[in-house]
């Protein structure tokens, strides 16, 4: 970094092990921003350590990897972009929900990240602990809650809720890695299927 980035781009004063949310909120910006100019391929945590006028050493004591970090992005924008129906039937709840998912991966640079971080996760240790680890069980805590509550309706056995949040999982993936997230009318067909088969689970 040359004297005059140094002026311009000042670093942000440590806190030690603490954590510091305005310099955690500038390190999402500028790895939100850098993801949507340069995508997975181009992201690296020197180059968000740059934008954000943070050390390194602070970005890495709170995401080890790149790939914790893409995944702290992802998740923080999800949460921002989607709202969670509450209709009381399970059908149209996961059809909302997934109408909306598809509309966030479609509509920002995320959806061609995400596939890029599921395709290192196939070869990379850091990867795969990621998604694993950090996407999953928040996805997974969020999904369930709407699987859950059909169960206390009365809507599908409580012993299928697993199995249903692993097909629906497993439903978008594939869509997300084909391609085809733009076949939006799969989507309603797939919402009764799993709801027929969480009913059927408790015959």
């Amino acid at each position: 970094m040359t004297a005059e980035n140094s002026e311009s781009e000042p670093r942000r004063a440590s806190t030690g092990a603490r954590r510091n949310p305005q310099s955690e909120e500038a390190i999402l910006a500028a790895a939100r921003a850098l993801l949507a100019e340069k995508g997975y391929a181009g992201f690296s945590i020197d180059e968000v350590a740059r934008r954000a006028g943070a050390g390194k050493p602070t970005i890495y004591r709170r995401w080890p990897n790149k790939a914790e970090l893409i995944v702290a992005v992802y998740n923080a924008d999800k949460a921002a972009h989607m709202i969670p129906s509450a209709s009381g039937d399970l059908a149209a709840d996961i059809e909302a929900y997934t109408l909306q998912l598809w509309g966030f991966w479609r509509t920002t640079p995320l959806g061609e990240t995400f596939r890029a971080l599921i395709a290192e996760a196939q070869t990379g240790t850091a990867a795969l602990d990621a998604l694993r680890h950090k996407f999953l069980n928040a996805r997974a805590l969020e999904l369930r809650k709407l699987f859950a509550d059909a169960a206390e309706r009365g809507e599908i056995a409580p012993a299928a809720v697993d199995t249903l949040l692993e097909l629906y999982i497993g439903f978008n993936w594939l869509y997300l890695l084909t391609d085809r997230i733009g076949d939006t009318a799969s989507v309603r067909a797939m919402a009764r299927a799993l709801a027929r088969a969480g009913a059927a689970a408790g015959e």
